[in-house]
């Protein structure tokens, strides 16, 4: 099959004019700071990189550059697994015009002791952006991102930086911006915008998982930014998997003041009546994720076996919490809106029982993947509004400038 190409100048004007007028009407304050909690930022800030994702999305497709760096280097630092976030923070630095360069703790002088304030320093002398994943140890994975932006803070303070890097959360122990915000992108372009998301109910669903130890970051992460734009939030989990007190104080009074609602409950059945989204995804029990970060501190082999027996014995008991054919039927319509940060625990597919039967994700796959395809953006447009001043002039220029990213 022959494939389409664009020669950059089939973007859609109307949007382009669209986004950039609303953008250009927002306060925004985020260059030479970090991105680390997506409720430190004003909702004009939030609301500005979903913009500018949507624009610089839209030039892509059209084949347009997005090029705003002559030089300078996009570092990342990966302490978990990861994908499509790994894949999206490359992309979004390439796109921009920055180099990508990985730390890998073990093939560095970490693994021999070097202290992070130390690392720091002598990997920023040419960075713009630091992007990092710490979402194992709960407790530990902001505070460790903080203590990189501390170091920074002294080396260009003394003048050993001649720049600052902005430092990017990519998922910690509390939230995970970049994905919560691809979210939210979808939801308004799913919805026709982000004011036609008020009233609207959410629920974010724990789910059986065959794995024990999943993060708390991103059911946290989507109660404390959605419950910011007006939505009807409503949580549901078993007894025992609770998440942080303090983010789910937060929801509450967010949704409180933005006229919205949140709503926790123990049914998942009940949860999903009316729903017109659902988002159905595992996360580790509360004490089970406390003391794994312990264990995994004190380098305890048998005691982190012994937790995770502990921990999937736990879940089995909750086996029938999956998002289901069923329970998709007493969403609103039947026709919820099916979300996941992927990769998904599929029964019968991934494994034997998981987050969600076959049948639904299939039918909601290719839905699942428009959604992953905004982090790309949305990390480009967390570099570039840390990194670039005025930036809604610098938007400008870039959609007047019409330049292909193919000669």
């Amino acid at each position: 099959m022959k494939q389409k190409t664009h020669d950059g100048a089939g973007a859609d004007q109307a949007l382009l004019a669209d986004r950039l007028e609303r953008f250009e009407k927002l306060a925004l304050d985020l260059r030479n700071r970090d991105f680390l909690l997506t409720w430190e930022k004003s909702e004009d800030e939030v609301r500005g990189a979903v913009l500018l994702a949507e624009c610089l999305k839209e030039l892509h497709r059209a084949g347009r550059s997005l090029r705003i760096f002559d030089s300078g280097l996009a570092i990342s630092i990966f302490r978990d697994q990861s994908t499509r976030t790994r894949f999206s923070f490359a992309s979004a630095a390439s796109a921009l015009g920055l180099s990508l360069s990985e730390l890998d703790e073990a093939k560095s002088q970490i693994s021999h002791g070097e202290t992070v304030r130390e690392t720091v320093n002598m990997i920023s002398f040419m960075a713009e952006v630091i992007g990092i994943r710490d979402d194992i140890y709960l407790g530990e994975g902001n505070r460790y991102m903080r203590r990189v932006a501390a170091a920074l803070d002294e080396g260009f303070a003394a003048g050993l930086l001649p720049q600052r890097p902005a430092v990017i959360n990519l998922q910690c122990d509390i939230d995970h911006p970049t994905q919560t915000l691809a979210d939210l992108a979808h939801l308004q372009n799913r919805f026709g915008g982000l004011e036609k998301l008020r009233g609207r109910k959410f629920v974010i669903s724990w789910a059986y998982s065959p794995s024990y130890g999943k993060p708390l970051s991103v059911p946290q992460g989507l109660i404390g930014l959605l419950t910011r734009f007006g939505l009807e939030v409503t949580l549901a989990h078993p007894e025992g998997y609770e998440l942080l007190p303090e983010v789910v104080a937060r929801a509450r009074s967010q949704a409180e003041a933005s006229g919205g609602s949140f709503t926790l409950g123990h049914d998942m059945s009940a949860a999903f009546a009316g729903a017109d989204i659902v988002y159905a995804k595992s996360w580790a029990p509360l004490h089970i994720a406390a003391r794994r970060t312990e264990l995994l501190s004190a380098g305890d082999a048998d005691g982190l076996k012994q937790l995770e027996a502990e921990g999937l014995a736990q879940n089995a008991r909750h086996r029938d919490w999956e998002c289901d054919e069923a329970r998709m039927a007493r969403t609103r319509e039947g026709a919820a809106l099916y979300m996941h940060c992927l990769p998904a625990d599929i029964s019968g597919v991934s494994c034997p029982a998981g987050e969600v039967s076959a049948g639904v994700f299939e039918r909601c796959r290719l839905d699942t993947y428009r959604e992953a395809g905004y982090k790309p953006f949305i990390i480009a447009a967390l570099i570039f509004l840390t990194r670039v001043p005025e930036p809604q002039a610098a938007l400008r220029r870039l959609i007047a400038r019409r330049e292909p990213r193919r000669r």
